[in-house]
């Protein structure tokens, strides 16, 4: 199956695909999480006995997310689109974000429609507190989602960090991903950011061959893509310091005790860029 026949698929279910695993859920499992159904745990179970290790992975790209909303509210920016975001699981982005900056106004968007039952349970519309929104688009149809996301409050005449976590991993080369980010970042005001984490091969080849396949047998198409194929997603933007890592390697915050996770098991590029100019 493509991609694109896989976003259709997922078009043409008028149900809430309780039926099939979907990406969200299954990740949801890694995560110790409860919303998920039988079809996704035996995805999941399928894929941690090609690697272990996914567990870990999930939790990493989690707490990177976790440390980028902090670190860009920070920064100083007060709206923020996250793209994917999978099944709620507390404390989530938005009250992460809102701990530093009260005043954020944070979208999510998601295409999965069990998702976003969930996900309207987060929103909150008491400015100057902040504000919590959820519109539904499909990463696929960009110009579709940055108008949803502008109809949800988010102004483009002012910067906006873009979160794209663990999402471009599904979708892949046929559905054009580096014209979507493109076409994304192009809506965004000049010194705008992008976090982006994707999930590689890089430090265990075969075992990501296996991966994607048993992903790819549960309905899931899944493309890995290299160092250097993650990076094409933040061309023309200015790296933040430490640039492109792995998950866990930008900018870990103190824990007591030493950190046993190796590049291995995270397999995951992470990093953030600022858009300094007008396309």
């Amino acid at each position: 199956m493509t991609g694109s026949e896989f976003v259709q698929n997922l078009r043409d279910d008028p149900g809430l695909g309780q039926d099939r695993a979907r990406s969200a859920r299954v990740s949801d499992y890694y995560l110790g999480g409860k919303s998920n159904y039988i079809v996704d745990r035996d995805a999941a179970h399928d894929v941690l006995a090609t690697f272990p290790a996914i567990e870990v992975a999930a939790r990493v790209n989690r707490a990177y997310v976790h440390r980028v909303g902090r670190f860009l509210a920070r920064q100083g920016v007060r709206q923020f689109v996250d793209v994917g975001i999978g099944m709620p699981i507390a404390p989530n982005f938005h009250e992460v974000v809102q701990a530093v900056a009260p005043d954020a106004t944070v979208v999510y968007v998601d295409n999965d429609p069990i998702v976003l039952v969930y996900a309207d349970e987060l929103e909150d519309d008491s400015p100057p507190e902040g504000i919590t929104r959820c519109v539904e688009a499909d990463v696929t149809q960009p110009d579709e989602l940055l108008a949803a996301v502008e109809g949800a409050g988010i102004d483009f005449g002012q910067p906006v960090a873009l979160g794209l976590h663990a999402l471009m991993d599904f979708i892949l080369d046929d559905m054009h991903p580096y014209t979507i980010v493109s076409r994304l970042l192009g809506g965004l005001a000049p010194n705008s950011y992008l976090s982006l984490s994707h999930c590689t091969g890089d430090f265990a080849p075969e075992v990501w061959k296996a991966v994607t396949h048993t992903y790819e047998q549960h309905g899931i198409p899944v493309q890995a893509r290299t160092e250097a194929e993650v990076l094409r997603f933040f061309r023309g933007l200015d790296f933040v310091d430490p640039g492109l890592a792995v998950a866990h390697r930008w900018r870990p915050e103190p824990v007591s005790g030493p950190s046993l996770v190796t590049d291995r098991q995270v397999s995951l590029y992470a990093g953030v860029a600022q858009k300094t100019t007008t396309p």
